[in-house]
């Protein structure tokens, strides 16, 4: 359980360095995230952010999308 609580922290810290980088808030992302076909509250994506909730693999693909990034930034620690 600790791996994946580990892999959840750092996954989450990449997405919130990715939003901050694209000058996005987390009310944006998350608006931008609805819009793109997933239903994320900014309450959801601060949880994911701060690895109190993991993101679900349709979800990381959107991140990926939204945020233009790669895979391999969003899954590096």
């Amino acid at each position: 359980m600790k791996q994946k609580q580990y892999q959840d922290a750092f996954i989450g810290r990449n997405i919130k360095e990715a939003r901050i980088a694209a000058g996005l808030t987390q009310e944006q992302l998350a608006a931008k995230l609805q819009v793109s076909g997933c239903d994320m509250t900014r309450g959801t994506l601060s949880k994911i952010e701060v690895g109190l909730r993991h993101a679900y693999a349709y979800e990381i693909k959107i991140f990926k999308q939204v945020l233009k990034i790669d895979y391999d930034f969003l899954f590096s620690e």
